[in-house]
């Protein structure tokens, strides 16, 4: 797994050359995930649409398992260049970029959960989250988990926002408002409180995004203002003992 995820596949023996790539059957794999969704992948489906037999697949990848691997590290890429920003800035620039991602592929939110070994693209993508936190005077373990808390909440809203391919389709934004609507008009002697939070409330369907971001950056922003805010008195206390 490790070799295939790395592209450090073991050298061929001789023979005639491959007819295909590692990377042209992750592509295929994508292809079908993103148009029907992660469970219509398969071993017989990703050769049928390649100049391959399902046997001679083997050869390239060992099963499905190995094979999601591949494609989902292909799917996420590279982070996007990020200039640079103070921490915050750059933080939130990521964690709108992760979701882009999400929702380019909806399937990686299935993908890339549990115990599972970590392909290059993945893990370049915390190391431009981290790089932010570089900085901030929080503990390698504190910048982790500063990070894990962001996936979280954005592959949350990625989850709540997304119609998956190859699942029964959720209702449009529009769909959801008329509903709504209907609700607040018919049920609000029922539902006074939602008919008053709804009757002020604006804005679209991953509004919770952007607030949920904000405030989990302000709690981080608290905690780096108390770090930053030591090694300043302990300087002060020093100053005043000199004197």
């Amino acid at each position: 797994m490790t070799e295939l995820l790395w592209g450090k596949e073991p050298p061929r023996s001789r023979g005639p050359k491959p007819a295909i790539t590692l990377t042209e059957i992750a592509e295929a794999a994508i292809a079908i995930a993103d148009a029907e969704g992660l469970d219509a992948v398969s071993m017989q489906r990703v050769a049928g649409d390649l100049p391959v037999t399902k046997m001679a697949l083997y050869r390239y990848v060992p099963g499905k398992t190995e094979l999601v691997a591949v494609m989902s590290d292909l799917a996420m890429g590279a982070p996007p260049a990020a200039p640079d920003k103070p921490w915050r800035e750059a933080l939130h620039a990521w964690a709108l970029d992760l979701y882009e991602g999400f929702t380019r592929h909806p399937w990686l939110l299935q993908s890339t959960i549990g115990r599972r070994l970590l392909g290059p693209n993945e893990l370049a993508w915390m190391e431009r989250g981290l790089g932010a936190l570089t900085d901030t005077g929080l503990t390698g373990g504190e910048q982790l988990d500063s990070i894990l808390v962001i996936t979280s909440h954005v592959r949350n809203i990625a989850q709540q926002s997304t119609t998956f391919p190859g699942h029964t389709q959720g209702l449009t934004e529009q769909d959801m408002q008329q509903s709504l609507a209907e609700i607040m008009t018919t049920e609000a002697a029922r539902f006074p409180h939602l008919v008053a939070a709804m009757s002020t409330s604006a804005g679209s369907e991953n509004q919770g995004l952007e607030f949920g971001l904000q405030r989990i950056l302000d709690g981080l922003e608290l905690l780096v203002k108390s770090r930053i805010a030591v090694p300043d008195r302990i300087e002060t206390l020093s100053v005043e003992r000199r004197r």
